[in-house]
């Protein structure tokens, strides 16, 4: 049955993986993100890779008036929304709490938390009339603080908490709320953290296999396939390298 996809930050890394899966599957898309251009290049894309509808809205979601106004725009032939991904979000800088910029601080909790609360209402009639899905993105930052990270990752529990609490709340409709905690994952998220050091980014994902977009992408779609009185509730990826948020094997493993 095809299904109305909607999926928050899909101009690059998890969020266009997402796109092009369901896309590939033969589903619908509303997707979003701040770049218009690479929106539109996605949506020509895949609309004609895949004969599906692909509808783009582009806005800033740190913005409750914008995240509104944006779905408000929905066109009349999108009555329901069976998936929303939340996945735009981000880390800005990698510093010890005395010495971090504010702005690094707003610019992570006003994305990672209050665009996902935002985003998430506005959509919320749409996910109602379809029993839907939410799936959010938090991280293994979610479930451990790690050194000079601590409002990266407390924006990641906040995610953690929140989907416990829509899961609580939302469950009387017939909608499932999943949380999907990637670990390293090879996307842009270190180049944006480190502001444009390329070096310091990809110094992050050397002497291991990271995960890869796909790899999680692949994930979320095998989460909304499940029968309809299945949820998984809480799902941690990481490469196999990876133990937990901060520790890595960077040696071939044993044989």
């Amino acid at each position: 049955m095809k299904k109305t996809i909607f999926i928050t930050g899909a101009t690059s890394g998890i969020g266009k993986s997402c796109a092009e899966k369901f896309a590939a599957e033969g589903h619908d898309l509303v997707i979003t993100g701040r770049r218009k251009d690479r929106l539109d290049d996605l949506k020509e894309s895949l609309e004609t890779q895949y004969s599906i509808a692909v509808h783009t809205l582009s806005f800033d979601i740190q913005s409750r008036e914008e995240c509104f106004a944006a779905v408000s725009h929905l066109p009349e032939a999108v009555q329901k929304i069976d998936v929303l991904i939340n996945n735009a979000g981000l880390a800005a800088g990698r510093d010890a709490f005395d010495e971090a910029d504010m702005d690094d601080w707003d610019a992570m909790t006003h994305t990672n938390v209050n665009g996902l609360l935002y985003i998430t209402r506005a959509v919320l009639p749409l996910i109602k009339k379809a029993k839907g899905h939410i799936i959010n993105i938090g991280s293994v930052a979610g479930k451990a603080v790690y050194e000079n990270g601590s409002v990266y990752c407390a924006s990641k529990f906040a995610v953690d908490a929140l989907t416990k609490g829509m899961r609580l709340d939302l469950v009387k409709f017939g909608i499932k709320v999943t949380a999907v905690n990637p670990g390293a994952v090879e996307t842009e998220f270190s180049l944006v953290r480190f502001k444009g050091d390329k070096d310091k980014a990809n110094a992050v994902y050397t002497d291991y296999i990271p995960l890869t977009p796909k790899d999680i992408a692949d994930s979320i779609f095998y989460c909304t396939t499940l029968p309809a009185h299945v949820c998984i509730n809480d799902l941690t990826i990481t490469p196999l390298q990876q133990s937990d948020a901060t520790t890595f094997y960077k040696k071939p493993p044993i044989e």
